[in-house]
């Protein structure tokens, strides 16, 4: 124990570790050094962000999906999944009413659907630009050429999610079909760095096949790429996927990792998500008291919620979106936090 602490230390001095110190500090997870690792990651947040928790609003515009992950309840081979997308003015309509709520970032989630082709999208962003010009667009909508992105940022798009899921070429490959590659992933994460998005990444914790070293690499991922948003939560499974049958993540180690990743980057994002309440009631409160400081409340409609499930049981499916932020608002005044009206961008210098 005294060793990860000291490693911890180190970490919080240095903001760095070697692979081989990581998967130490990793396999050393306990109690300890979990309660260790929180108490210096919320210093560290606060002397950036205060008690503030940004809010970001959800819109799963698209089930559809060109891919076929092992562990995605949308995947394009689960026949059980009945399909939906969202039209513009839809998606319009969404922002609109979160907007009324306070939500000042809408993050357009979806699966790799060819229906939103560059002209589609490029033209949903900019109507949302032109309609809040004080919000900022978050895409998440996976894998796309350079020029792709090049033109999505032209029309105003200001962040891009794109979770690289493991940072272990060998794990992503059992994760994956032989038709998606690691390099791949990588490669668009750098595309996105030189066009100038706001840029985040992210990993499952528990997937199936992930070890100690895995992580450890995720980590070190994390130190040289700097992400703005680093989206982390619990491997949850779905059960009409090949990996329907394996053991949710741990919410403990979620936020262990959570708490390490503040330290190792002190300006990160860092999103207590649905994964993380989906597996622990209090899930996405223990997360914030972990060094998280964004929560993604849904502006989807209701009817289709449930039908974006990309693992099972998930949170906040049936409820409206000004009863979602009611909710989670008082939750975290009552953690000690204050969910503000900002956009929320990174804040590289205190």
């Amino acid at each position: 124990m005294s060793e990860v602490l000291a490693l911890i230390d180190k970490l919080s001095r240095d903001r760095s570790l070697t692979e081989e110190e990581y998967e130490i500090v990793v396999s050393g997870f306990s109690p300890a050094a979990a309660s260790y690792a929180a108490s210096l990651a919320s210093s560290v947040r606060a002397s950036y962000y205060g008690s503030a928790v940004f809010m970001r609003g959800l819109i799963e515009i698209s089930n559809y999906c060109r891919n076929d992950c092992l562990y995605c309840g949308i995947r394009r081979s689960n026949r059980s999944c009945s399909r939906y997308r969202l039209s513009p003015s839809e998606i319009l309509a969404c922002a609109e009413k979160g907007y009324g709520l306070g939500f000042r970032t809408f993050v357009l989630q979806g699966g790799e659907d060819p229906y939103y082709t560059d002209a589609v999208l490029c033209s949903i962003v900019s109507s949302l630009k032109s309609s809040f010009p004080d919000c900022a667009v978050t895409l998440s909508m996976g894998e796309r050429s350079h020029e792709s992105y090049a033109a999505l940022f032209a029309a105003g798009a200001d962040r891009y999610l794109l979770r690289h899921e493991t940072a272990c070429p060998e794990h992503y490959a059992r994760l994956h079909p032989s038709s998606m590659s690691f390099s791949n992933r990588m490669e668009c994460l750098s595309s996105l760095r030189s066009i100038g998005y706001q840029v985040g990444c992210g990993f499952m914790v528990g997937s199936p096949y992930q070890d100690a070293s895995c992580l450890a690499r995720d980590l070190k991922f994390i130190e040289s790429f700097r992400p703005d948003m680093c989206g982390i939560g619990p491997f949850v499974p779905h059960k009409d996927t090949p990996f329907g049958s394996f053991p949710a993540g741990s919410s403990d180690l979620t936020c262990y990792l959570l708490s390490l990743i503040r330290i190792i980057y002190p300006p990160v994002l860092l999103p207590a998500t649905t994964a993380l309440g989906t597996v622990d009631p209090m899930g996405r409160e223990k997360g914030l008291k972990a060094g998280a400081n964004v929560v993604m409340p849904n502006l989807s409609p209701v009817a289709v919620r449930s039908k974006y499930s990309l693992y099972d049981n998930k949170i906040c499916t049936g409820e409206e979106a000004s009863e979602c932020v009611s909710c989670l608002g008082s939750r975290i005044k009552n953690a000690g936090y204050q969910l503000v009206v900002d956009r929320g961008d990174i804040r590289k210098e205190i």
